[in-house]
Formats: C-alpha cells, sequence, structure tokens
C-alpha cells in the first residue's frame, strides 16, 4: 500500500454493496454510491460508508472470479437442503446494456453507412466552393475560405472513420466498441432496437426459481449456449442426469449431441431450418416438439 492516501476500502464492505445491488435490483454503480448515502439498509451493511463510484465498478471488475467463488457455496447449500431433487432446469438469456453507446459501436457496415453520410455532407459544399473558386473578388475568396473550413470537420472526421475500419477488419468479430470493448451489438424483439451490451445466460430449478449456474457473454445468439449451460447447472446441482428445458432460439444438433452425451435430457420446440415450406410443399408443422 501507499504511504499517503486515503485507506482502501475492506473487500467485505464492497462485497456487501455489491450483494445488496444483486438482491434489490440495482446493477448500477453510480446508483449503488446513492443508495450508500440514503438508504439506512445499506448504511447499516456498510456502516455509513460511502465509496465512489468508481471504486465500486472497478472491484466488481477486478474480482470477478472471487464473487462467483464466495457466491458457490449458496449452491452447496441448496443442494445441501436437497432443493434441487428434481434435476430439472430452464435455460434463457436476457439482454443488458452496456455502458457504450450505439454510436460508439462500429461494424462494417455501420462504418460504411456513416462513411456515405459524411460524403453526402460534404458534397454540397464542394459544389459551392468551385463557383468561389473561379471568381478573383474579395468577397469569393471570403465565401471560399468559409467553405474550406466547413470542410475540414467532416474531412477529420472521414479520416477518423478510415482508420477505425481498418481495425474493425482486423478485430476477430468484425466489431468493436470503444467505451466497454468487451460488448457488442446485439439484437432485440423490437424492430430497429437493438443494443449494445450483453447475454447473460442462466440455468434456473424449475421447481424453486434458484439460479443455479449463470454466464454473462458477449454473443447476441443462443445458439452454442446449451450444453454449456447445462453442464454448469448439471455440476453444481450434483446430479448425474439432468433435464434442460429451452426455447427454439437454443436449438443446434451440436449441442443437443454434446447434451446427450453428457447424460442431459434437453427439451424445446424444433427450429423449421428447411425452404420447402416457402415453396408450398408442405404446411406448417404442428405445435411444439422435441429438441
Amino acid at each position: 500500500p501507499q504511504a499517503t492516501g486515503r485507506p482502501a476500502y475492506h473487500p467485505a464492505a464492497l462485497l456487501k454493496i455489491y450483494l445488496y445491488g444483486y438482491l434489490n435490483r440495482i446493477p448500477s454503480s453510480r446508483r449503488l454510491e446513492q443508495e450508500t448515502g440514503r438508504n439506512l439498509e445499506l448504511m447499516w451493511l456498510t456502516g455509513q460508508l460511502q465509496p465512489d463510484h468508481k471504486t465500486i465498478a472497478r472491484f466488481r471488475k477486478d474480482n470477478g472470479p472471487a464473487i462467483r467463488a464466495v457466491c458457490r457455496p449458496f449452491v452447496g447449500l441448496c443442494r445441501k437442503l436437497n432443493l434441487f431433487s428434481q434435476a430439472v432446469v430452464a435455460i434463457d438469456g436476457s439482454k443488458f446494456k452496456a455502458v457504450n453507446t450505439r454510436d460508439k459501436n462500429f461494424t462494417p457496415a455501420k462504418l460504411a453507412k456513416r462513411i456515405a453520410q459524411v460524403e453526402a455532407s460534404i458534397a454540397p459544399y464542394l459544389s459551392a466552393r468551385d463557383p468561389a473558386d473561379r471568381q478573383e473578388s474579395e468577397l469569393a475568396q471570403e465565401k471560399a475560405g468559409r467553405l474550406k473550413d466547413k470542410i475540414a470537420a467532416p474531412k477529420e472526421q472521414m479520416r477518423q472513420f478510415r482508420e477505425l475500419e481498418q481495425q474493425v477488419l482486423a478485430a476477430p468479430e468484425q466489431q468493436i466498441s470503444l467505451t466497454d470493448p468487451d460488448a457488442r451489438s446485439m439484437a432485440t424483439r423490437g424492430i430497429g432496437t437493438g443494443i449494445v451490451g450483453y447475454n447473460m445466460q442462466a440455468a434456473v430449478d424449475v421447481q424453486h426459481p434458484l439460479i443455479a449456474a449463470h454466464e454473462m457473454t458477449n454473443s447476441g445468439s443462443e445458439r452454442g449456449q446449451l450444453s454449456g449451460m447445462a453442464q454448469q447447472a448439471q455440476t453444481a446441482m450434483g446430479t448425474p442426469t439432468l433435464e434442460a428445458l429451452a426455447d427454439r432460439g437454443y436449438y443446434q444438433g451440436e449441442e443437443i449431441l454434446a447434451c446427450e452425451r453428457a447424460g442431459i435430457t434437453p427439451s424445446g420446440p424444433k427450429v423449421l431450418t428447411s425452404c420447402a415450406k416457402a415453396e408450398g410443399r408442405f404446411g406448417p408443422p404442428a405445435v411444439g416438439g422435441v429438441l
């Protein structure tokens, strides 16, 4: 520790704040900072300590594995109380916004659109400069100078977009988020309402709504998530066999095979992947189905 400055907060106090926010659905570190100064429950819990929101966020970012290790005994307690006796879990995902606006997230398609917008904004100024350059009067020269200054900012923006384009194409997923590098652009149910954030996967016991396993991912799709989450739940619940319920977004042949090899029975609707329906060769399938 440094010889000068304030003493560091004890990890136990910061963990109490984090767990309080988790139990009361307060994920924001800024909200938690406000609650430490006005919420009597939290003031009693922390001994009237008021950490800055950056301290709370840094603790959560730097101690992810340790926080998960603290939560693991709770799952063990549920096993001792025989709360996971049915060995049936429901798996689903929830999308959470990151601290990264959509304007700070770039893909090749987004960059192409932004570059086209900048080029369209420059075109009127360039067309207005040609007559001004051909005239020799002082007024025309002054007008040409003003037009040149107006073009400078869009040209600088264009240069920045060209540099970002190279970085995006070199990225593994061809996507870059400037504020939160790990966040990714994800589609939601509404048209044009995509977010930049994370996809939190959870396996919940169906008898007692207890989260047996969870994992935060930056993949916008549920495909490829089924077997991993089911095996995590199977390990946490300590059962040799497990039934996993999931929606049609998790349907993938490789994932189903991996579940069966691990002693897991996946159940859910089957996805219609054939194009024969569009060609009118058979009618709609029956409602339901099994993975």
